[in-house]
């Protein structure tokens, strides 16, 4: 055999083997590539920014609801107690007391507000008699009050003075204060203290004699005429009737 046909026989039978296994790594290294650039690209698709999650809609979880029992207390044999309303009510006063006149007052206004009736009036005037050198209380004559201004007011079981009869012998012109009433007229004045209208008029200085007031403080000259006695009434005679017979009536003395 020809030694130089089997050396070369050889060196060509190694340089195939040696190709084929550059092949063999080159188709290697190619697909180790591919797998890599694979696993890259499901890391990056499955990674933290997750933009798989863009491409491939995924269904949203309907959320459980969970019901919380409720304690149902049970009845008790303690009864519930209701708290009741007390009504506070505003105790009368039981003497005169200060009051603080408002806007709008007026003393006819006051006495209708606390039930003083009809003499409310000459009483608030009794108890807050006017003082010309401080100009305390209220003029009679012009019986005006003030918002802000302290009055006293009667408690409401409180009367006027009782009236003192006139002495007989009382000096004539003598002159009394007199409160008006209701119901009052200076020709009733003028004969409970005998006097006159004319006198009173003149006295008080009063253009009206129709214009005086409950309240309203008169001086009155007593004992300017002599009382007229009051005549006492005289009987009057019945018309006979057939059958009876009247008894006789006692005759009044003119």
């Amino acid at each position: 055999m020809d030694r130089k046909g089997s050396t070369g026989s050889v060196i060509s039978a190694y340089r195939k083997k040696r190709q084929q296994s550059n092949i063999l790594f080159v188709y290697g290294a190619a697909g180790l590539l591919v797998l890599a650039g694979i696993a890259l690209l499901v890391i990056w698709l499955t990674g933290p920014s997750k933009p798989l999650n863009a491409i491939f809609a995924t269904d949203t979880p309907t959320p459980t609801l969970t019901a919380t029992p409720t304690n149902t207390s049970l009845p008790t044999d303690t009864p519930t107690i209701t708290a009741t309303f007390t009504q506070t009510t505003t105790s009368t006063p039981s003497g005169p007391f200060l009051y603080t006149v408002q806007q709008g007052d007026s003393l006819q206004a006051i006495s209708d507000k606390y039930g003083l009736g009809d003499e409310g009036i000459p009483l608030i005037l009794m108890l807050n008699p006017y003082d010309t050198a401080s100009g305390n209380g209220i003029d009679t004559t012009n019986p005006i009050i003030f918002p802000g201004e302290q009055i006293w007011l009667p408690n409401p079981d409180l009367k006027l003075p009782t009236a003192t009869p006139i002495p007989a012998n009382l000096p004539r012109g003598t002159k009394i204060d007199y409160t008006v009433n209701s119901g009052d007229s200076l020709a009733a004045i003028a004969a409970k203290f005998n006097s006159t209208v004319e006198d009173i008029v003149k006295e008080n200085q009063l253009t009206d004699a129709n214009s005086i007031f409950v309240g309203q403080v008169l001086s009155i000259p007593a004992n300017i005429v002599t009382p007229t006695a009051t005549r006492p009434p005289t009987s009057t005679p019945r018309t006979p009737i057939a059958g009876f017979t009247p008894t006789a009536a006692p005759s009044a003395t003119p």
